[in-house]
Order: structure tokens, then C-alpha cells, then sequence
């Protein structure tokens, strides 16, 4: 077994090194596929040896999915805000300030502000033990598991003069590319779409699933470390040193010694900005001494040593010339703001989202306003505002659609929405075009066919929905224009190598609104048989972990029409999965037929999902409520107090995970 813990220990320091040239030093000395495969043979051999387990292996980087609800941790060092500014004139009184209350020379440190989500980040005895978010300043909240899967926050660190306890406070971001590929994604599934990288890096760490939090790329950046024994009085060496021992210090940081000097860093970065790969918000200005920073100390916000200066955002002024509406795959109608063509962050915007009815109302819109145009987040065009005292020859005032413009059906609007639907959904062309495309797409079928062709299908007569896709006649194709046999065939080949998608994949094709591919994976793994999700009710889709009302009941809408029965009854004859794999069906029993359970608390064995999957797996129904129905309750650590008292009141029996993975066991 020594041998065992050696090569778990060996694989363990040659991952952390190779993490470390690539995510740090972005000096990478092996293949992607030699890291991968390490990466599996160290995460079979921990499989196979949990006795070797070790919370800061490099394999916590692919995330888990066992839920640990978030729990608040005081800080040992309160995490304050800056004081901003938005000027050089109020640069130039920080300064001033400063000198006034040292009456010495001091050095100030300019860095980038970059605009993320802060973090602090706790080593002990070099091994990241905790990562906190700032949450009111004095508590926030443990999501340690998450940030563990970040690829450049280093789980142990390397070097000299480490101090024994060290706290590291930073920002969690979105790179722009990450953010890009999220809100592709999110448009696909026409859910709303993040505004700017910040919010999505914020939202995406308080997310239940550390996997989830590992596909979607997040980096970190640190700017400022705290303890007892600091290497240096200077935050700059300091800074230097953390770089040395793994952390992701920018190369941006510059120590000034004259106003002008920092005016400088200033002024270039407000207009090199543009070009880096994260979102940046401003500068900020630090004394470097740290026991001058003792020697000015605090107010009681922020502290005097250092300063936020805010860059402006860019934003430009164009005309309205017009106003479209584009028809989603689930009907949703999206006003469009076609504008004469302006210069804004280094691209030429044309078209500006207007999001809704609410939105354009605000604005009191009319054809041939002057508009200013930002870039949310700098990236997505939107409309912040009209500029009235440049109005002459009015155009028509812009008033939200009432009927679909593809096929002139009256649109609905529910209530709790702020979104206008086309409800013609069997009817009108863009949103069956919008649903094939969808269920082509890579993280679906991935079916090698662009929009271009499905329409060309579609208006040929040749397909009426994702069904007829498996219908196709080489023939047919080979006989369009510009297509010939070369193109016919290799379509058909994807489509027949379409037939062994898995089946969470299928799920997600299907294009059940609100179900993107994180829900169907969950549905997936609760409902293991597609017959398992038709009959579904509502109480035990929304027992399913993240499944609430709103997805529920579009679930158990879409399996009710005839019509969509029918097109999966067609997807099934034509050979897709809708099982999942045969190793998880090789264990369906009969052990907990007839009975129904709660899930409550947090696991450590498995997953709630895990858990939900096996009571499904041997018959049983699971539950979200405690009634008198229940026949126990599956509960963890940290049960709810409330279900604990409903269940004593109605005697329902309490059960922990290890009596049911043994109830379960039983021959």
C-alpha cells in the first residue's frame, strides 16, 4: 500500500507542476492529452483508495456534484471597500492627502482593478484550507469546494518564505472568451443572458455543482495578502513573492513615485484596456509601505491608504433607424434596435438589443432618436438612453408588437414574464427552424448542418421538425443545389452517428424550455427511462435538486401534448437513447416499490441526486414535502428543522445514509 500512496503522492506533485506552468507561468511542457490522461489515472487510483483522499489533490479540479449548502464564516481581517473616484482631480487629493498625513516619502502602487467577484483566499502551512467571499465584509459565505476547481488559484504553494498562516484577497473572474461561450449558450436555450462578466462570475460561485463551476473557466487574480509575519514592509515585494509561490499576480502593477508618474499608468490603461482578455473597471492606487498604511489607517468604510479611480464607460451616439423583432425556438419575441452604424470599443455597432416592452417604454422611443449606445459589460450592445434635445422630424413612436411578425398570431405575455411569446408554436416558421438548429447544436446532437441548410430543408418541404431529420433520403439531398454526394453523405453519417448520443444529451435536444443541459443531466440521472419522465408528476420533478415550480411545470407540459408524444415516440423508433447507460439499468429492483421518500440535509456518501436516482433506480418515489404519505425520511447532516418536527408530529421514521445504502444492499 506504501507503493500505492507513493505513486497517488508522485502523480499529485507532477499535476500541481504542470497546473502551475500552464495556468501561471503559461509555459506548458506536456500535451493537453498527456495531462488528461495523468489526470484519470490519479482520479481512478483515488477512486479505488479513499483512504489516500486529500482535499487539495489536483483531481478536485474537475468539481463534484455533492450538494454542501454554504455556510457563513466571519472574517479574520474585515474585507472593506475602496473609496472611488472618477476623476484626475480627485486622484490628485488622495495623493495630496496622503503626503499631508505622512509628511515622508512614500511610494504608491497602481494596479488594475479588475471587475470580478472578491475572494479570500486562507493557506495554512501553504495548503489552501478556505476560500471566503466577501459577502457584508465581516462574514461571508464558505465556497471552498468551488474555487478549488479554478485552475489558477494554487491548492498548495511553492517557495520561500511562506508564512504559516496566510490570508489572500482577490477577485474571481470570467474571462471574456468564457463569457462569450456562456451567454452563446444561454441565447441557444433563450434564457436571460448574464450583463457583464462580473455578474456571471458571482453567480456561477454560488452554484451547487463544483463541476458546473469547473466547466465555465473562472481565473483569479490577487491583489493584497494579510498575516502576522509578512515577508516585507513593501506591498509590492510582497505581491512579487506571491507571484513566485504560484499565486496569479498581474504583470500590470507598477510602483509610482510623482503624480504624474501615476497619471500616466492612468491614462494608458484607460485605453489599453480594451485589448485584455478579462473586464477591467478602473485602477487602484495603494501606499506601498504597509506600516505607513498602519500609520493612516482607516475611516470607518474604507481605508485612507487606498483609492479606486473608475474609468468612464464608452458609450456613443447614433441614430435609431429602425426597430425588428426576432422569434425564438419557444416563441419568445426580442425587439431588435437597428442603429446607423458608430465606432464604440474598438467594433462598429449596428444593432443594439432592446430587450422588452418594459424596456422600451422607459426609454420613450421614437424612429429617429438619438441614442446612446454602451456595451454591457463592454461587450453587449444595449441602449442606455435618448438624447431629447436633439429631437426634430419625430419619427413614429416604438410600440412593443401584439402579433408574431413571421405568422401574424397574437402574442401572449404571462404575467410573472416580462417576455412577449408567439404561442403558435407548431405553426410558425422561425421557431421550428430555432428548434432544429437547437437540436443539432454540439452540446446536443451535434449534427455537422448549419441554420443556412436547415432552411434550405425546411422550405424544400424535406423536413418539418428534428424527427424528419432521421428520414432523410440520400437522394433527395444529393439533388440540391450546390450539394452534391460528398455533402449528402457526410450529413447522413452525422446523423446516423447522432443515434449513440447519451441520453441527457437527448433530453437537452428536445428543446423543453427552461431545460438546458445542466437540467437535463439532472432529469436524466432522476428519471433514468424517458417512461420515467413522461409520467413524472410536478411534486416529484421539483424533489429533483434545482428543479423548481417554473421547470416542472414546463416539463410535465411539454410530455402532456399529443404532439410532442408523438415526436419523441418518432425520435425513440429511430434508434436515439432514452436510457441511460445499460450498467445503471443492470441495478433497477423492485426494494422500494410502493414507498415514498424525502431527501433532507447534506450527504457525504453521495449526492442528493445519487440518492434520488437510487430510490428511483429500486422503485420508489421521491418527495419534496413530508406528509402523511411519506413512509421516511433519507436525512443527512444538517437536516431541515422544520421537516424534522412535521415528521415527529406525524411519525414518520428517520433514516441516515449508510441504514439505506444497506436497506438497499439487502439480497
Amino acid at each position: 500500500m506504501d507503493q500505492i500512496r507513493q505513486q497517488i503522492e508522485a502523480l499529485r506533485q507532477q499535476l500541481h507542476t504542470h497546473n502551475h506552468n500552464y495556468y501561471v507561468l503559461s509555459q506548458p511542457v506536456i500535451s493537453d492529452r498527456e495531462f488528461d490522461q495523468m489526470m484519470a489515472e490519479l482520479i481512478r487510483l483515488e477512486r479505488q483508495y479513499p483512504e489516500y483522499a486529500d482535499p487539495n489533490s489536483p483531481s478536485v479540479r474537475v468539481g463534484s456534484d455533492i450538494n454542501k449548502s454554504f455556510t457563513q464564516v466571519t472574517h479574520r481581517y474585515p474585507m472593506l471597500s475602496l473609496q472611488n473616484t472618477y476623476s484626475e482631480g480627485e486622484v490628485a487629493d488622495f495623493f495630496n492627502r496622503v503626503k499631508r498625513s505622512l509628511n515622508e516619502d512614500f511610494v504608491i502602487v497602481c494596479e488594475l482593478k479588475y471587475d470580478g467577484t472578491s475572494i479570500s483566499l486562507i493557506y495554512e502551512e501553504g495548503r489552501l484550507s478556505r476560500a471566503v467571499t466577501r459577502g457584508d465584509g465581516q462574514k461571508g459565505d464558505d465556497v471552498t469546494a468551488n474555487v478549488r476547481t479554478i485552475r489558477n488559484v494554487p491548492l498548495l504553494l511553492r517557495g520561500e518564505q511562506i508564512p504559516s498562516y496566510l490570508e489572500v484577497r482577490g477577485e474571481i473572474l470570467l474571462p471574456w472568451s468564457s463569457f462569450d461561450e456562456l451567454n452563446r449558450e444561454r441565447a441557444a436555450q433563450e434564457e436571460p443572458l448574464f450583463a457583464n462578466p462580473r455578474n456571471a462570475a458571482s453567480g456561477t460561485l454560488k452554484l451547487q455543482d463544483s463541476r458546473v463551476v469547473a466547466s465555465r473557466r473562472l481565473e483569479s487574480f490577487v491583489y493584497y495578502l494579510l498575516g502576522e509575519s509578512l515577508p516585507a514592509d513593501s506591498h509590492y515585494e510582497n505581491m512579487c513573492l506571491a507571484r513566485e509561490w504560484g499565486l496569479n499576480v498581474s504583470a500590470a502593477m507598477r510602483r509610482c513615485n510623482t503624480l504624474e508618474e501615476v497619471f500616466d499608468y492612468l491614462r494608458y490603461w484607460d485605453r489599453e484596456r480594451r485589448n485584455l482578455p478579462v473586464t477591467t473597471d478602473g485602477v487602484v492606487l495603494k501606499v506601498d509601505s504597509l506600516s505607513q498604511q498602519r500609520n493612516l489607517g482607516y475611516t470607518s468604510k474604507f481605508p485612507r491608504w487606498a483609492i479606486a479611480f473608475k474609468f468612464n464607460p464608452e458609450r456613443a451616439l447614433t441614430r435609431l433607424d429602425s426597430v425588428s423583432w426576432q422569434v425564438g425556438r419557444t416563441g419568445a419575441v426580442t425587439p431588435v434596435a437597428n442603429l446607423e452604424p458608430v465606432l464604440l470599443s474598438g467594433t462598429t455597432v449596428r444593432r443594439a438589443s432592446l430587450y422588452n416592452e418594459d424596456a422600451i417604454e422607459a426609454l420613450d422611443l421614437h424612429v429617429g432618436d438619438m441614442v446612446y449606445v454602451e456595451k454591457g459589460g463592454e461587450i453587449i450592445p444595449k441602449i442606455t438612453g435618448v438624447d431629447r434635445e436633439a429631437r426634430f422630424l419625430l419619427g413614429d413612436k416604438v410600440t412593443f408588437t401584439r402579433s408574431c411578425p413571421d405568422c401574424a398570431t397574437p402574442l401572449v405575455r404571462n404575467e410573472d414574464e416580462a417576455v412577449h411569446y408567439c404561442p403558435n408554436s407548431e405553426g410558425c416558421p422561425p421557431q421550428i427552424k430555432g428548434r432544429i438548429e437547437h437540436f443539432v447544436t454540439r452540446k446536443a446532437m451535434d449534427i455537422t448542418i448549419g441554420p443556412e441548410s436547415i432552411t434550405l430543408l425546411y422550405d424544400k418541404g424535406l423536413i418539418h421538425d428534428a424527427a424528419d431529420l432521421y428520414t432523410l433520403r440520400f437522394e433527395d439531398l444529393a439533388a440540391l443545389e450546390r450539394w452534391g454526394e460528398t455533402s449528402a453523405r457526410n450529413l447522413l453519417e452525422s446523423i446516423e452517428q447522432s443515434k449513440a448520443v447519451p441520453y441527457e444529451r437527448v433530453l437537452h435536444a428536445l428543446g423543453i424550455r427552461y431545460v438546458g443541459e445542466t437540467v437535463a443531466r439532472r432529469l436524466a440521472h432522476a428519471f433514468p427511462q424517458i417512461d420515467l419522465l413522461l409520467e413524472a408528476s410536478e411534486e416529484e420533478l421539483t424533489a429533483v435538486e434545482e428543479i423548481g415550480s417554473r421547470i416542472a411545470q414546463s416539463v410535465t407540459a411539454y410530455f402532456a401534448n399529443p404532439g410532442h408524444q408523438v415526436f419523441v415516440n418518432r425520435l425513440r423508433n429511430a434508434g436515439l437513447q432514452f436510457t441511460l447507460n445499460e450498467e445503471m439499468l443492470a441495478g433497477r429492483t423492485e426494494k422500494l416499490k410502493g414507498l415514498t421518500i424525502v431527501i433532507s440535509g447534506t450527504f457525504s456518501l453521495h449526492s442528493r441526486d445519487e440518492y434520488k436516482a437510487m430510490i428511483l433506480q429500486h422503485g420508489g418515489k421521491n418527495s419534496g414535502s413530508v406528509s402523511k404519505k411519506s413512509d421516511f425520511i433519507l436525512a443527512g447532516e444538517n437536516m431541515g428543522p422544520a421537516k424534522l418536527e412535521k415528521a415527529e408530529k406525524l411519525g414518520v421514521k428517520i433514516m441516515d445514509e449508510k441504514a439505506f445504502l444497506a436497506m438497499i444492499a439487502e439480497e
